[in-house]
């Protein structure tokens, strides 16, 4: 029964995309890839027998899925979502939690433009989300190309930072935050965000280095 479910939702979703919201044709092919994948991974992975019982940190990851993607989009150079068809499923399925599949569609939007800062920066992010908020080699590297592609975004410095303060790698985050925020405009919309973040970090640092008194 559980396998006829997910088949049907998988079929639903294809057809809500490629009909409902006019999926240009030439993407079905990938949509339907991503789609058979995500099957692929519930048929390897999935116990639906078991209680779900989720990691404290896969909470914190998945906590938000639609702040993370519109974070995301404030960030941008543009200041609004993407207009690219790849990225446009991605964060729908990001939306949704299902980072894994998000990255494989992401894997062709790279495909297409290896030079896609915003691509990378999906990817990194999905990445890291898929990993339950832990910063892997994978998507260091995916944060490192969307910094490449784009150099003056903030996007990059800005998430790689959060992945880093997660994992508890406090200072390197400060470095790399305080360095963006150099070179941040005072009308920036993403400054009083990072001056938030930065003001948290501080706090914790400046906690985590007090002498602990023995009772």
């Amino acid at each position: 029964m559980t396998w006829i479910i997910a088949i049907g939702l998988a079929g639903a979703a294809f057809a809500i995309m490629a009909f409902a919201c006019k999926l240009p044709r030439p993407l079905w092919s990938a949509t339907a890839s991503a789609l058979a994948l995500g099957l692929a991974g519930y048929a390897t992975q999935a116990s639906p027998d078991l209680a779900g019982s989720p990691k404290v940190s896969a909470q914190k990851a998945m906590s938000a899925p639609d702040a993370f993607v519109e974070s995301r989009n404030k960030l941008s150079e543009r200041g609004i979502p993407s207009n690219n068809q790849w990225l446009i499923i991605a964060d729908g399925l990001a939306r949704n939690g299902q980072y894994g599949d998000a990255a494989q569609v992401l894997v062709g939007a790279i495909e297409d433009d290896p030079k896609n800062g915003e691509a990378w920066l999906a990817l990194a992010n999905s990445l890291v989300a898929h990993a339950d908020g832990l910063l892997t080699p994978a998507s260091q590297y995916a944060y490192r190309k969307a910094a490449e592609a784009a150099p003056d975004s903030p996007g990059p410095p800005f998430f790689l930072g959060m992945a880093m303060a997660q994992t508890g790698r406090l200072t390197d985050a400060r470095r790399l935050w305080g360095e963006l925020l150099a070179r941040s405009a005072a009308d920036a919309p993403w400054r009083a965000e990072l001056e938030g973040n930065l003001a948290r970090l501080d706090a914790l640092i400046s906690a985590q280095s007090r002498p602990k008194t023995v009772q």
